[in-house]
């Protein structure tokens, strides 16, 4: 399609036999595009495409194909200022993705009384096979007009694939016993039967049981076998869930309708709790449909204006379960509102002694880079125009933020302006800890959990056998 600006064909300048074609290679984008505009979710177009020899590649919408006779219409015969007011079509054979799909117009018919215009339509492919035909009619424009074929909205597909690979890399796992603490409420109670239906967890419900067996009646939900631990409030849930894991019944803890203060207040006990010798510290493993990779962000929901050392911890927490998923060494970003030390912007202070401390193999395992705004720490042009030359700026994989203020409102710009899902998970006690929000959707809520069973498994590893 060019880019020139293109004048239409008036009625009076339209002649009976007049053309005009256009080729258009039909991707498996373009499907995508598609069925997200049209809702048109049929397997048959959105199955991820596939070689020949590997079996038929994906079919694109018969309308996708056909709606390119309008571009010919609007564009080129007769062009801007007609108006569509019929259309036949007969399809004889599907559009694959990856075929070149040759669309062509001929006027057949003009009416003066009312500028109408009837133009046979043929739609081939590049073996010059026949996939549709029929006749449009329109009413022609009266006067000039010019319009620029290339001055069109930008789409961007949306994917979200980063969970469905954390997902399926548990399949073939046992399922990990979980306190699911006080799922008193659907989206809780939901969330965790799905994740046993998919075989991620295995659930302990920890709670009213009268409660909870209302609630999966209400909403229709099965409980099946499930183990109920009964108790009569949610902090004794809490209390409880906890207890569950010290005893070794179970290996994770999923927060279900108490409030996250209830549930950590117990983890952090003092007697009695889950604590380690590590920082307790969240991340949310962000999946961004315009980023390449997962994208780690901490900590931005349990440690409100963390110093130095728990900075530190924060760091060793995030790739430790970076590397646990099996991703590699990440490469840590300390972020600030600037890429230089300042004295007057103290997180500036603690980006430098925490890269300095990894030089010194005090935190180890990742590469650390910082301080570096958002910007150059995620986009490589923001970072070549800086003049940063890191193995992190433009490329990093896990964000440290200054404070929970700023990692909660990156992340919830993530998720409602860029679309990102945002699954979460609390590090640094005894078992990893499901931390999700009424707000997640279910692939976020099954990411959490696929993402606690497979770091909960690491652990079990590195520990060894049991005595």
């Amino acid at each position: 399609m060019t880019t020139d600006v293109v004048p239409n064909r008036t009625f009076a300048e339209i002649e009976v036999g007049d053309s005009s074609s256009l080729t258009r290679v039909i991707a498996q984008q373009d499907i995508e595009l598609f069925a997200a505009l049209t809702g048109d979710a049929n397997s048959t177009h959105l199955t991820a495409p596939r070689q020949p020899e590997g079996g038929p590649l994906p079919t694109a919408h018969s309308m996708l194909g056909a709606s390119l006779i309008s571009t010919l219409l609007g564009t080129h015969l007769p062009g801007a200022g007609t108006t569509y007011a019929g259309q036949t079509l007969r399809f004889e054979r599907p559009v694959q993705a990856g075929d070149a799909l040759t669309v062509s117009v001929t006027v057949k018919e003009k009416r003066d009384a009312d500028s109408r215009i009837w133009l046979g339509c043929r739609g081939t492919n590049q073996r010059d096979e026949l996939v549709f035909d029929g006749v449009a009619e329109v009413t022609a424009p009266a006067g000039k007009l010019w319009i620029s074929p290339g001055d069109l909205p930008e789409a961007v597909l949306h994917r979200h694939s980063n969970y469905d690979r954390l997902i399926a890399r548990c399949a073939g796992q046992r399922r990990v016993p979980c306190a699911v603490t006080h799922p008193c409420d659907a989206a809780a109670l939901s969330g965790a039967l799905e994740a046993w239906k998919q075989g991620l967890i295995l659930p302990i419900l920890v709670g009213p049981t009268a409660r909870i067996r209302g609630v999966a009646a209400e909403a229709g939900l099965e409980l099946g076998e499930l183990e109920i631990v009964d108790t009569p409030h949610s902090h004794a849930s809490a209390a409880r869930a906890v207890e569950l894991v010290r005893d070794g019944q179970a290996e994770l803890l999923m927060k279900g309708s108490l409030h996250t203060d209830e549930l950590m207040s117990a983890v952090v006990a003092r007697e009695g709790g889950l604590r380690t010798g590590r920082r307790i510290s969240h991340v949310f493993i962000m999946d961004v449909p315009t980023y390449p990779e997962p994208l780690f962000i901490t900590d931005a929901a349990i440690n409100i204006l963390p110093d130095l050392a728990t900075k530190a911890d924060i760091i060793r927490n995030a790739i430790d379960l970076h590397r646990g998923l099996g991703l590699g060494a990440p490469r840590v970003a300390l972020l600030s509102a600037v890429e230089t030390v300042n004295p007057k912007i103290p997180s500036t202070l603690d980006a430098a002694a925490l890269c300095k401390m990894a030089d010194r193999g005090q935190i180890v395992g990742g590469i650390l880079d910082g301080p570096l705004a958002l910007d150059n720490a995620i986009s490589p042009a923001a970072a070549r125009i800086k003049g940063i030359v890191s193995e992190v700026a433009g490329r990093a994989q896990v964000l440290v933020v200054p404070d929970l203020e700023a990692g909660n409102m990156l992340a919830k710009n993530l998720s409602f302006l860029s679309g990102a899902d945002a699954a979460g998970i609390v590090l640094g006690a005894r078992v990893p800890i499901i931390l999700t929000s009424r707000a997640d959707n279910e692939r976020a809520r099954l990411a959490s959990c696929a993402v606690a069973a497979l770091y909960a498994e690491h652990l079990i590893l590195q520990a060894g056998p049991r005595a």
